[in-house]
């Protein structure tokens, strides 16, 4: 199983970073022992004072594929989750003024906490809809899969020319705006609509 990202897919987000805009899917990845499932808690990392919070909504490969036509990429997922990416803004800020990879910042152990996942088939259209992100009871982060620069049959077509997909590849398929610092005793809890997917703790 591999989990692989999409970097600025939202373009609120891109601007609060102040980055460029991409022509084309930003793609990063992280392994497995980056995965917490089931509401485990995050560890804070001994490596970084500036670790952050990124919602986003996860889907599942169902099947496998490889250069997949964007017209049939809908058949390659059926379920849908949400995630958080984090991410050490002081360790990648560092790497991205030396240009160099993003790993070290985005894939480390406990990085990517995932809810229990949803069929697709509950959503009318899955490029509308809602997503969130509380941190002790306080909305901080919202978006619509709408606003994505790239959709998900797009993002999925894209990254199956460069690797062969498998069931139970994850894609973080991007972040809107209103990421911020989390610290030790934080509560967050990621919604898809009003529904609660995720909830967990920072220590």
């Amino acid at each position: 199983m591999k989990i692989i990202c999409i970097g600025r897919n939202y373009v609120d987000h891109i601007h609060e970073l102040n980055n460029q805009t991409p022509d084309e899917p930003v793609i990063f990845s992280k392994p497995d022992t980056a995965l917490l499932q089931g509401g485990e808690p995050f560890y804070y990392p001994d490596f970084s004072q500036d670790i952050h919070h990124e919602v986003e909504i996860v889907v599942k490969i169902s099947k496998m594929g490889k250069n997949i036509e964007e017209k049939f990429a809908h058949k390659y997922y059926d379920q849908i989750g949400v995630g958080i990416d984090f991410t050490a803004r002081d360790i990648q800020s560092k790497l991205k003024a030396k240009g160099l990879p993003w790993e070290l910042s985005k894939a480390f152990n406990g990085s990517a906490p995932v809810s229990n996942f949803v069929p697709k088939s509950e959503f009318a259209n899955v490029q509308n809809i809602n997503f969130k992100l509380e941190v002790n009871q306080q909305l901080t982060q919202q978006g619509n899969t709408s606003l994505m620069l790239f959709s998900i049959d797009q993002i999925i077509a894209f990254t199956s020319r460069y690797f062969t997909l498998k069931t139970g590849d994850l894609i973080f398929t991007g972040t809107p705006k209103g990421v911020g610092a989390v610290k030790i005793g934080d509560r967050l809890t990621a919604y898809i609509e009003d529904q609660k997917l995720l909830e967990f703790d920072v220590k």
